[in-house]
Order: structure tokens, then sequence, then C-alpha cells
């Protein structure tokens, strides 16, 4: 029955969630268990595994990251044109199970062949399940930010349990007695194996009731044409893999792509813009200022993955609240944690204020998210004033950064998503949500950027002269994302007319 739905009958859902958000929300649980899993474990490991020095591994960080979120926009576009989001997300996922099963096998010899595949693979993935999510509602329904809300924190129970878990098997602080020593980084990029097949599983036994959502745009072509494009895109993204190991390990060729991929993505938007109409493409404006500002907001939080991991590696006690944990899985999931508690909450004050007419425009809350993540940082500065003199500081104090810039990313991630969504042209949602995932991939290269300064820095310095640089470093952050969040909020007129009538 589920297979003739139709898309009317999915939007026109009874109560706050259609029921297809939650089969979407478990199978993006399991892929962000694997994605952020590595994610947690890649600075530590080329540190510890692969020899590199602090800003070496700082720099290649970015770098992979960098290349994770840009090829969201490849398979962004390669969806609208070609596979649709359910082919690109079912062999997206094929990808990274891939990826993790040479990471698990032999992670120090296959590391860069290993990373290739899970970037290729999430580049099909990430954008398209967020397309999908955002096609379950109508154009204008005030629902629609909750929805992504919640689905928000499906991604984050996944990151909270791959954030810690595999970090923490990685470092023996989990699961030693069971795993011997030499393999523990073979079982923790195993995990990420394991858990993407049930992603993958979910997705393709729920499939069915997702109706016309996510079919190939070339349906109504002949079947032998229409497959041999197909096949001609699935050839083509293995083709580009070795390319990409290149690319990943020598930063020097990263910085090269980055500062080319950004401006032609655009270029390519505007060429599209000349189909729309003039309000779409005011619309598409409004939609650019919030993924250009998005760019400067994640390359402060991505520290996390880079060098807030050696900050928790060196320079954090291992207890929060008196319970003994790992300090890079608190670094890992802590965020995550927290999103769970209160992403649902955020959401439904989102639609109460909505009822009263007084719910906040999108960019105010995007002013919102910088100012929170101001706060968290300044938070993190204050670790300093509970450090001894082996240079190790409050754990507990860390964690409240996390917990206030929380708040800050749920005003502006999954809104950001949903605004997506509502600002672009069905015939291009996917191209638009790509590039909202390539200024991610400009967040986390800049990322890498900022946490090689900060290492270079602390060189060859004492464990708390190195935590008085890191916390230098990150008050300067703060003061960023304060004047950031204060220009969003001057602004925010002009926006709301390019956004017209959507929130």
């Amino acid at each position: 029955m589920d297979k003739n739905v139709t898309l009317a009958e999915i939007q026109n859902f009874k109560g706050k969630y259609p029921k297809q958000l939650w089969y979407l929300f478990f199978s993006e649980m399991w892929e962000r268990f694997s994605f952020y899993g590595m994610r947690g474990m890649l600075v530590v490991f080329m540190v510890s595994k692969l020899g590199m020095d602090d800003t070496t591994s700082q720099l290649q960080y970015g770098a992979t990251q960098a290349w994770v979120y840009a090829f969201t926009f490849v398979g962004g576009l390669f969806a609208d044109k070609i596979l649709g989001f359910r082919k690109s997300l079912f062999w997206g996922g094929l990808l990274m199970i891939v990826g993790s099963v040479i990471l698990a096998l032999n992670p120090q010899t296959f590391f860069f062949i290993g990373i290739s595949f899970t970037i290729v693979g999430t580049g099909f993935f990430k954008p398209n399940i967020s397309s999908m999510v955002g096609q379950l509602y109508h154009e204008n329904d005030v629902r629609r930010d909750a929805g992504f809300s919640l689905f928000y924190a499906g991604v984050n129970i996944g990151a909270l349990l791959g954030g810690y878990l595999c970090i923490a098997v990685a470092n023996g602080n989990l699961f030693a007695d069971f795993i011997p020593e030499a393999l523990r980084w073979n079982y923790a990029f195993g995990f990420a194996a394991v858990v993407m097949v049930i992603s993958l599983l979910t997705f393709t036994q729920t499939q069915k009731s997702l109706g016309t959502i996510g079919l190939s745009p070339l349906s109504d072509w002949p079947k032998t044409k229409r497959f041999t494009f197909e096949l001609g895109t699935y050839i083509l993204s293995l083709a580009l893999i070795p390319i990409i190991i290149l690319m990943v390990a020598n930063t020097t060729y990263t910085d090269y792509f980055m500062m080319i991929i950004g401006p032609a993505s655009i270029l390519y938007l505007f060429y599209e813009m000349r189909q729309f109409s003039a309000s779409e493409n005011k619309k598409l404006l409004a939609a650019l200022v919030f993924i250009l500002f998005s760019i400067f907001f994640w390359a402060f939080f991505e520290q996390s993955g880079g060098s807030l991991s050696l900050f928790a590696l060196n320079n954090l006690n291992n207890t929060v609240l008196g319970i003994p944990l790992d300090p890079n899985g608190v670094n890992n999931s802590a965020n995550s944690l927290f999103v769970i508690a209160f992403a649902a909450v955020v959401g439904l004050v989102w639609i109460a204020l909505a009822k009263r007419k007084m719910e906040p425009n999108t960019v105010v809350k995007f002013g919102l998210g910088f100012l929170f993540l101001a706060g968290g940082f300044f938070v993190f500065y204050a670790t300093r004033f509970f450090a001894g003199d082996d240079g190790k500081t409050s754990l507990d104090v860390f964690t409240l950064g996390w917990f206030v810039i929380t708040f800050g990313e749920l005003c502006l991630s999954p809104i950001g998503m949903s605004a997506m969504t509502k600002l672009s042209p069905q015939r291009t949602q996917a191209v638009i949500m790509g590039m909202w995932f390539l200024a991610s991939a400009y967040g986390q290269y800049f990322a890498g950027l900022l946490g090689a300064n900060i290492a270079t820095a602390s060189e060859n310095a004492s464990n708390h002269a190195q935590l008085l640089v890191y916390t230098e470093g990150y008050k300067q952050l703060a003061i960023y994302a304060l004047l950031a969040g204060v220009v969003l909020v001057l602004i925010s007129p002009w926006v709301k007319k390019l956004m017209q009538e959507v929130k």
C-alpha cells in the first residue's frame, strides 16, 4: 500500500511529524555513527599511528574533511540530473561500507584509500537524504523547522554513539578486556562498517513509503538510455577515487582545489539562475548569504575534530561530575548528547512562537547561532583558569562550553538545512543542498588552517604553555563569532526582503 502513496498524502500528514521522517531519521542516524566515529579518530590516529606532528595532522584533517563535504556538491549535482535522491543515497552507502571495511582491515597501510572511498560515498549519501526530508513538507508548512530539528537529533544520536565508542575503543578505554591491543584501531574502524550496513538496510526496507520522492529525474527516458547515464555516473565516481587519494594525501593540491570549487559552484548557480524568475533568484541570493556565513560558523565549530582533539588528548582531566570518561570521547560526543536532549525542545519552541507570531526569522536565528558559538568558545578560553601546573584542566568546564555551543548549532544547522529547501526551486534543490555542505567543506578547510596555526604557535612548549596558547586561540575565535552574530542581526531586514514569503 505504501508504494502507491501520493506526494499529497505524504505532505498532508496529521500531527507534528510525518511517519516517513522516522525512517529517514534512523537511516541517517546509523550513517552518522559511521561518519562521526571515523571523524573523531582521524587526528589522534594520524598523530599516534601515522607519526604526523600536530601541525601536519591539523592540515591533513582539514583537507580530508574539506573533501568529504566538497564532494556533497558533486553528489547533489548527479542526484539532481541523473540518479535521483534514492539511487544516489544507496550508491553512496555502498562506497562508505567499502571504505570502512578497507580501514578495518589495515588502517595504517590503506588509510588514504579507505578515506577516499568514504569521501565519495558521503558525497552521494549526505545531501540527498536531507533533500528528501525537505520534500515531506509543503512549501510553507510551519512544521518543517521542527521536522529538521528532529532529523538533526537522529544525526546526533549516531554522532554520540560513534563519536564516543570508536575513539574509546581505539584508545583502550572501552572493551579493552575483549579486544587485543594490536587490533583496537581495526575494531574501531570496523564498527563504522557494521553500522553503515544497518543504515543502508533501514533505507532499502522503508523507501516504498516515500511514494515518488527521490525517484530518478530521468524516469521518462527510455530504459536503455537511462541505464547508460546511470552506469556512467557510477564508473566516473569510481574513477575519481585515485584522484582523491592523491589530493587528500597532498594538502597543497587541496589548497588549489578549494581556490577553484567555491567560485565554480557559484558561477554554476548563476548559470542555473537564468531559467528562474526574479522572485526565485532573490531567494537564491538569500540562500547564498546563509551559505557564506555558515563557512565561518563551521570553521570555528569544527575545531572539535582538529585542535580540540589535541587539546582533549593533552590538556583535559578524565572525569565529568566525578565519572571517569575518555576526554576525547567527551569532546566528540558531548555536543551530540546535548543536541539529542534539546533539539526537539527547540523545534517545539519555534512552533509555539510561530503560533503566537513571535518566531524570529531565519536570519536572526543564524545570528543567535553565532552568539551562542561565541559564548562556548569563551568558556573554552576560561578553562585556563582551572588548570594545574601540569597543564591539565577541568573536563567539566570544557563540557559546559559544548553545552553553550549546542544551542548555537541548533539555531543554525537544522534551520539552515530547512532554509535551503525552502529558498531553492525544486529543479535545483539538491545542488543548493550540496552548496550548503560545500560551505561546510570550506569551514572544515579553514578549521584545519586555524588549528595548524594554533599548533605551530605551541610547538615545543610545555603542556601548561600549550594550554595557554590553545585557549588564547579560542578567545580570538569567540570574538570573531560575536562580531559575525552582530552583523547578521543588523542585516536581517535586508535578507528578509530577499526571502519574501519564506520565514
